[in-house]
């Protein structure tokens, strides 16, 4: 069986007119099924680039990037939307959820994208907010929940297509210590549920909660064995 996320020597450069910058070099490495794991690094390591091109929003410049066993480079622009709307789920430090929706409406967005029955929709939305202790709010908007309260939005939102894949860059980054407990405890159940998670993050704590710690710098891994 194919792993879930696999990179073969992975460069990826960014062209400008001032010149090229590398923001990775030769990455290689591969994820399990119910793996959960932290990229540790410096701001500026590649760690966001790296969960950019696993996340089929950008393509590496040279190498390959497998998911499910597919290459991402392979894939057209359609292809590449389909792959990211159904097997991979994504959540961001700011939240990113829309002011103008509800909680449960927010959660349901990966779902409309489906188009996905409203019954089995509304169940399923149901289902991804008692996951995440939400259920209560689900007529909330964002603007009256606190930061840790939209990151567990931002999680069902994440989950509730039943990605293969949950990337999260830096979930707690905006928390304090007992919501960002929450939102690992959370990550830690989805790994242990049989989804691989791949989390970027400075926070020790996080890393700690993972099965393996990827440290990188200067868009490379800081040891030679951390990839493999």
């Amino acid at each position: 069986m194919n792993p879930p996320v696999e990179a073969r020597d992975v460069r990826k450069v960014y062209r400008s007119a001032s010149g090229d910058a590398l923001a990775l070099d030769g990455i290689s490495f591969a994820l399990a099924r119910g793996e959960m794991v932290a990229l540790v690094g410096p701001s500026g390591c590649g760690k966001t680039t790296l969960l950019n091109l696993i996340g089929c929003v950008d393509l590496p410049t040279s190498g390959d990037i497998r998911i499910e066993g597919r290459s991402t480079s392979d894939l057209d622009d359609d292809a590449l939307t389909l792959l990211r709307r159904d097997r991979i789920g994504t959540i961001f430090q700011f939240f990113n959820l829309l002011p103008a929706l509800t909680v449960a409406q927010n959660v349901a967005l990966p779902l409309v994208l489906q188009h996905v029955p409203p019954a089995e929709l509304d169940a399923r939305v149901a289902g991804a907010l008692e996951l995440v202790g939400m259920a209560k709010r689900a007529a909330a908007f964002p603007a009256e929940l606190s930061g840790g309260q939209q990151q567990r939005v931002a999680i069902a939102r994440a989950v509730v297509h039943r990605p293969t894949i949950v990337l999260a860059d830096e979930p707690t980054g905006n928390l304090d210590t007992r919501s960002g407990g929450i939102v690992l405890d959370l990550l830690r159940r989805l790994a242990d549920a049989g989804q691989t998670v791949l989390m970027a993050t400075h926070n020790l704590e996080a890393a700690q909660r993972c099965d393996r710690t990827l440290p990188m710098q200067d868009g490379k891994w800081l040891y030679s064995y951390a990839g493999s």
